[in-house]
């Protein structure tokens, strides 16, 4: 692993546990056995590495999005279990992203914005071609693409890989319960 990608990784650790307020660079360094001065040859600020860890974390996000194919039922499942694996593969990442991104001052700010909006925008697309299809039944597709991402996005602060559940056993649970909020009956979502 690279040097700054070691940096990248760490911070994402100790934003997610301790916060970015309260995680000192001087802490990030020792954490990386490296003087503090020699912290700023690899970035050039603590906020640097907060919205470099929200990229890397809507990068995951939205290559899930982008990978999604078939019908909107299909697609569904396979968000949910791509949107859940993110946050078990990435868990500190995907705890900054959730959490401590609206740390960022403007114009970070709003790029991070954008990425969580390009997310969600993409997230509602998906029920919105169901609706169109008559395969989901909602009244509110912007409140079903919130509905969705909530339950979705809520598990970084209780899931943990090394719990009772993989993230592909956790993914095939949620997706049957999103399809059902989405208004699919069983036996109409494609699972035996």
């Amino acid at each position: 692993m690279e040097r700054r990608d070691q940096i990248l990784h760490v911070a994402g650790k100790l934003f997610s546990q301790r916060g970015y307020h309260a995680t000192s660079m001087r802490e990030l360094a020792k954490e990386l056995n490296l003087q503090g001065g020699s912290l700023y040859a690899h970035i050039a600020s603590k906020e640097e590495l907060l919205l470099e860890v929200v990229r890397q974390a809507a990068a995951r996000f939205l290559a899930v999005l982008e990978g999604l194919e078939g019908d909107p039922v299909a697609k569904v499942r396979a968000l949910v279990r791509g949107h859940l694996r993110v946050i078990a593969e990435e868990l500190p990442r995907a705890t900054v992203f959730f959490h401590e991104w609206k740390h960022l001052s403007p114009p970070l700010l709003e790029e991070a914005k954008a990425l969580r909006r390009r997310y969600e925008e993409g997230v509602q697309g998906v029920i919105q071609e169901g609706v169109e299809k008559g395969v989901f039944r909602v009244e509110s597709v912007r409140l079903a693409t919130l509905f969705l991402l909530s339950a979705l996005n809520w598990t970084y602060q209780w899931y943990r890989p090394e719990g009772p559940l993989s993230p592909e056993e956790l993914g095939e649970i949620y997706a049957r319960m999103a399809l059902r909020a989405l208004g699919v009956k069983e036996g109409e979502d494609g699972a035996a």
